[in-house]
């Protein structure tokens, strides 16, 4: 039986790999791209390209009304969402291009990856409070800010991973005797556009071998294996880890000098 998902960030690294893992299966995906930086006509391309089961919809994550508008006319396209995965989220380096001064990229990081998150875990709870059929929030955080620190890392983005941990678990409490599940994953170093720009760009080619092999297992962790984590997380059997933060590094949140040793 198909469920309908509703994907924030659907077109960066992990996201488009969620709700491509999402169509494959048979499910109904409506996935969001930021106004700011895609055009309709780009994401409805990628719509098409992964399967009829997919589409695109505009969201500014830093707005309650266009996050609340957003979830509405999932709710028109798909008649309801079992899940949401809120994987929107800015970086050290792709927030350059919402703002240029620091203290306006660091609002913005905030206002996307904290207040974005809480305003549409809200309304996706506020949708799904009388639901009798189970319900998955699933967030993410990050092993910087939602594990561990790290040298040099922005203090905007941990701070805003760190709130997106604390928000979770404090949902998870709040709905210990409801049907919504909620969760968080915190990735390590991924194979994304975001982690390429914020890091290994600013690298030789030779520093960046030397930092792969220092990572867990000598390799980054791939988008794919992370959307595998998001696909069990909205199964029904993942209830038991209601409340969960998931250390989704490879081992890099236990041993997060792999990194300051470099």
């Amino acid at each position: 039986m198909s469920r309908n998902i509703f994907i924030t960030g659907g077109m960066g690294g992990i996201g488009q790999a969620c709700v491509q893992k999402f169509v494959q299966q048979g499910d109904n995906v409506v996935f969001t791209f930021a106004t700011e930086k895609a055009n309709q006509a780009e994401a409805e391309k990628l719509a098409k390209s992964i399967g009829p089961t997919a589409t695109a919809l505009a969201i500014d994550m830093g707005n309650p009304d266009s996050i609340r508008a957003a979830l509405e006319k999932s709710f028109e396209v798909m008649g309801s969402i079992d899940t949401l995965v809120n994987a929107a989220a800015v970086g050290s380096a792709t927030v350059n291009s919402y703002a240029t001064d620091k203290d306006s990229q660091d609002l913005k990081m905030m206002e996307i990856n904290a207040f974005g998150a809480l305003k549409i875990s809200e309304a996706f709870i506020e949708l799904n409070k009388n639901s009798t059929v189970v319900k998955k929030l699933i967030n993410f955080s990050s092993v910087g800010g939602g594990f561990q620190a790290f040298p040099n890392f922005r203090l905007s983005d941990g701070m805003s991973k760190a709130a997106v941990s604390f928000l979770t678990r404090q949902l998870a409490a709040e709905n210990v005797h409801s049907n919504i599940d909620v969760f968080a994953i915190a990735p390590g170093a991924t194979n994304t556009g975001m982690f390429q720009a914020s890091t290994l760009n600013k690298m030789s080619e030779k520093a960046k071998g030397e930092f792969i092999l220092n990572l867990p297992k000598a390799r980054l962790i791939e988008p794919e294996e992370i959307a595998d984590l998001v696909i069990f997380l909205a199964a029904k059997a993942s209830t038991y880890l209601h409340g969960a933060v998931i250390d989704a590094s490879m081992g890099l949140g236990s041993r997060p000098g792999l990194i300051s040793e470099m």
